[in-house]
């Protein structure tokens, strides 16, 4: 049995502390991995979050499922607690792969060189269009200085472009 009613009553069921607390001490007997427990509770998770987990060797996942995880479990075995936006969801599965996603592509080979340099939180904004062949489709164009072939003006362009998607769509992140 891994799950029982929440004391106090409510909704759902409550995940049990034993069992947790086997399966963390069977995977990471000597607390060597950063532990993450998936909740709507935690810490907002950003790119920079990413990054700094892929520097921690191991990360070991904890995901709740249905009405939430005995706190004592939390309290004894977890380092912190991230949330992947303001939302709730069935279990914390989804999020977990989130993570890992984000955080896999930190892991040298992983990606291309490069390809993390000018994609979207990299500087802080989100990224630039992305246009590809044909230069003309429906009769709608690539951008010409794509096509000059002035790296100095492609680069002005991106930043330009960046600034004013950000601007429009995620205001927020020209505050900080």
């Amino acid at each position: 049995k891994c799950d029982d009613y929440p004391f106090g009553g409510g909704a759902g069921m409550v995940m049990m502390p034993q069992p947790i607390a086997s399966a963390i001490e069977a995977v990471d007997p000597d607390h060597s991995a950063r532990r993450i427990f998936m909740s709507p509770k935690g810490a907002i998770f950003t790119q920079q979050k990413a990054f700094e987990l892929n520097s921690c060797g191991h990360i070991l996942l904890l995901c709740g499922h249905y009405e939430g995880v005995d706190q004592r479990a939390i309290d004894m075995f977890i380092d912190e607690e991230i949330s992947i936006g303001d939302y709730v969801l069935t279990g914390g599965e989804l999020p977990a792969m989130v993570v890992c996603d984000a955080v896999a592509r930190y892991v040298d080979g992983v990606l291309s060189d490069g390809s993390l340099v000018d994609e979207s939180f990299a500087d802080g904004l989100l990224e630039y269009p992305q246009y590809t062949r044909p230069a003309v489709f429906r009769g709608v164009a690539v951008p010409d200085v794509l096509l000059s072939g002035n790296h100095q003006k492609v680069a002005e362009w991106r930043r330009e472009q960046s600034e004013r998607i950000t601007g429009e769509r995620r205001p927020d992140l020209l505050k900080k």
